[in-house]
């Protein structure tokens, strides 16, 4: 998206909506536990001990995979948890403050999690560092939103309630209907799936073929079933102005 924002090939204003889908890499774990287990003894007995770990760590690239993707060191000893209600409140924020604010979030939820260990269930933590991803986000886009900011208590409220679990439940059941059973896994317009190991040109040449098209033929699937209305969506997650917003930041 980013090469694409900043080196516009017409002119057609490219911007972009990102909707996340959530998705349960263990979906057994218990809920009403802070964390599980380290995500290093999750997955050597995920791959059957630590050589067939190592072999799927080799064959998958998964650290050049998350220098790729901004993320230079993965923490092996990360917190694994149930992560229900991270996703409810990534959908939340999407629909009560905007795209933009909710992809900020997950921005700093992903270094939370993956650089800092931190786990997604830890209701209090996430809530305190969910406040402040948030407050820093509206101040920078000047607070444009008719919404009261949430404060850490009222976030804690919200992670220990059930509010948006049902359109998650909804999520997963779409998901298994589509035949997606792994992840990440990219929809574009609604209808051209790219799997996640696909590299950055295939993302590249299908945003190009749209640029040049001049408009977005479909639409994003999950709206309906997430509740994400079509305002929402139309205010996107990215431009080129909030590109060079972050950048002059």
């Amino acid at each position: 998206m980013r090469h694409v924002l900043s080196n516009p090939i017409s002119d057609i204003q490219m911007e972009f909506a990102v909707l996340r889908v959530p998705f349960f890499l263990e979906p057994h774990y218990d809920e009403s536990k802070p964390f599980i287990e380290s995500n290093r003894d999750r997955l050597i007995k995920k791959w059957g001990g630590k050589k067939g770990w190592e072999q799927q760590k080799n064959r998958h690239d998964l650290k050049g995979r998350g220098e790729a993707a901004g993320i230079p060191h993965f923490n092996l000893d990360r917190l694994a948890s149930n992560s229900m209600a991270s996703h409810r409140l990534i959908q939340h924020v999407g629909k009560r403050y905007g795209l933009d604010i909710s992809e900020a979030l997950y921005d700093r939820l992903n270094v939370y999690y993956f650089v800092e260990g931190h786990a997604l269930n830890d209701k209090p933590r996430l809530a305190s560092v969910a406040a402040e991803s948030i407050s820093q986000s509206l101040a920078k886009n000047n607070n444009n939103t008719s919404q009261a900011l949430m404060s850490e208590k009222e976030i804690l409220e919200f992670l220990n309630g059930n509010e948006g679990r049902l359109e998650i439940e909804n999520a997963l059941r779409a998901l298994n209907q589509l035949g997606v059973h792994g992840i990440p896994k990219f929809i574009v317009e609604g209808s051209t799936v790219i799997d996640g190991a696909a590299g950055p040109d295939t993302f590249v040449r299908i945003f190009r073929e749209i640029e040049q098209r001049g408009k977005v033929e479909g639409t994003a699937i999950f709206k309906d079933i997430l509740g994400v209305d079509e305002e929402t969506l139309s205010r996107g997650s990215y431009s080129r102005e909030s590109l060079l917003m972050e950048d002059a930041s």
